[in-house]
């Protein structure tokens, strides 16, 4: 594959996580901007703000890691196991875990229905959009090895 076609493969990969992660944002603020109009509230229980500032901070970890672990990708060597490093062994889209974790999180901190619906929204519309945009471009760019990174790490 030549250095140009290997640049815009992952020019498109950077783009389709750009607007992934600019989706969550903007139905973030969407969230906070009904929940501000509207103000419905989910729950009484003093608990479950805790739970949610939990998983605001293990969604930060969970991105962290994954920034730091897929910086470290060996391009020279690609086979199944060059995939399968840190949270990448667990999840093939850990960014989007985490970004989700944290929306959600956040929702449950504030007591935002509005926040934890659009944060399912972001969800599932990243799910069915831009990871398969994502996936569809390191099957083109990796070939087997992605697949079967893909065959071995479902989530």
């Amino acid at each position: 594959m030549t250095h140009t076609v290997r640049a815009m493969l992952e020019e498109n990969v950077h783009a389709v996580l750009a607007h992934s992660y600019a989706l969550y944002f903007v139905l973030f603020l969407a969230g906070l901007f009904f929940d501000f109009l509207f103000s419905f509230r989910i729950y009484e229980s003093e608990v479950v703000p805790f739970v949610g500032f939990l998983l605001l901070l293990f969604a930060t970890f969970l991105i962290v890691w994954a920034q730091k672990t897929s910086r470290r990708l060996n391009t020279a060597e690609i086979n199944k196991e060059a995939f399968c490093r840190g949270p990448y062994c667990y999840t093939r889209m850990p960014t989007h875990w985490g970004l989700f974790l944290a929306m959600f999180g956040f929702g449950l901190v504030i007591n935002s229905v509005f926040v934890v619906l659009f944060t399912l929204a972001s969800f599932l519309i990243t799910k069915m959009v831009f990871i398969r945009k994502e996936e569809r471009i390191l099957f083109q760019k990796y070939g087997t090895p992605y697949m079967e990174y893909k065959k071995s790490v479902k989530f």
